[in-house]
């Protein structure tokens, strides 16, 4: 059997359209050394056609890859670099997988003209249940795009008149610091907490237009404490890192919800910043809402990780040291 895993074979594969071909190797077949990185498999090109030495099973992952990602491009999907490694490990986590149904799902048009769109499986699964449930909870590691696809739901849902404002909340909380021991006067003490939703509304649309928008009320960004004794209609909502959200907090903000409002609560439960007397509002809503009519939850794990290839390599690193210091086995997310 160990021989057969590292038997090496030669295949070749060709496409119909060479300018389109040339256009998915990539200026000197950048994208093509990516795959084969990827894949740890030779690819080299000779015109239109392509070479494929390794494994049996790589090449044939490699062609699944190629011939999705040409299909796209054939369906007028412009291919970015990323999009090869969220295509390689969409697939190498399920051979049936179809990306048409998952890059080709547009959600919006960003201020840099880039399609906001699903990467993999489970940001699929996401979007949809956001276009299908009142309120929507996606729970999993950072670098997931949680936070992301809900801000690009939500200027959608806005500029498409679904909702007549947004808002985005935080709860300001961070281990070992208080608000009252930051220096400057309220705004300036809870930037810091809400830059990162600031970062990605500006992502979305130009700075000029979003400031507007936050000056007219049409845009709200705000802690969370801020929502206490409101009732939100006709808004698109979001609670990001609710993780430190506490019980009373959490109910707090799901009872603030009013009518054609959509609510997207955000967090990652291994990052826990609240004193350990405090039990976090999404730990047990996760505990007592699962089931409930309206609502979904999104669970993503860290293969749905889709930053920068980098640091996926980073974060593997790092729970290879914890696993060493601590003597335990890290199990993969699913057993977890």
């Amino acid at each position: 059997m160990k021989n057969q895993k590292n038997e090496q074979t030669q295949a070749s594969h060709s496409f119909d359209d060479p300018l389109l071909a040339r256009q998915l190797f990539g200026e000197q077949n950048r994208n093509l050394h990516r795959i084969a990185s990827s894949l740890a498999i030779s690819l080299h090109s000779r015109g239109d056609k392509l070479i494929l030495e390794g494994e049996p099973s790589q090449i044939e992952l490699a062609r699944q890859v190629l011939d999705q990602l040409y299909g796209l491009m054939r369906s007028g999907y412009p291919v970015y670099p990323n999009d090869i490694d969220y295509a390689v490990q969409a697939i190498q986590a399920n051979d049936k997988v179809d990306l048409k149904k998952i890059f080709l799902d547009t959600i919006y048009i960003t201020a840099k003209k880039r399609c906001v769109t699903p990467k993999n499986p489970s940001q699929k699964s996401y979007i949809d249940a956001i276009r299908s449930h009142d309120i929507v909870f996606g729970i999993g590691p950072a670098g997931t795009g949680k936070t992301y696809l809900a801000m690009a739901m939500a200027v959608a849902a806005l500029t498409k008149g679904e909702v007549s404002r947004i808002i985005l909340t935080r709860p300001a909380v961070e281990a070992g610091e208080s608000l009252g021991f930051l220096p400057g006067d309220l705004a300036e003490k809870i930037d810091p907490y809400l830059r990162p939703l600031y970062d990605a509304l500006h992502d979305m649309m130009k700075f000029e237009k979003a400031e507007a928008f936050i000056q007219q009320g049409v845009i709200e960004v705000a802690p969370l404490a801020f929502m206490r004794g409101r009732t939100l209609n006709d808004a698109f909502i979001i609670l990001d890192e609710a993780q430190n959200t506490t019980a009373e907090q959490m109910k707090m903000f799901l009872t603030r919800i009013g009518f054609n409002s959509r609510t997207i609560v955000t967090g990652d439960v291994t990052q826990i910043d609240l004193p350990s007397r405090k039990k976090s509002g999404l730990l047990q809503a996760m505990d007592i809402l699962q089931g409930t009519e309206g609502i979904a939850f999104t669970f993503f794990h860290q293969k749905d990780v889709v930053r920068h290839h980098i640091v996926r390599r980073i974060i593997d690193a790092y729970e290879k040291l914890q696993a060493k210091e601590t003597g335990t086995e890290t199990l993969p997310p699913e057993q977890s």
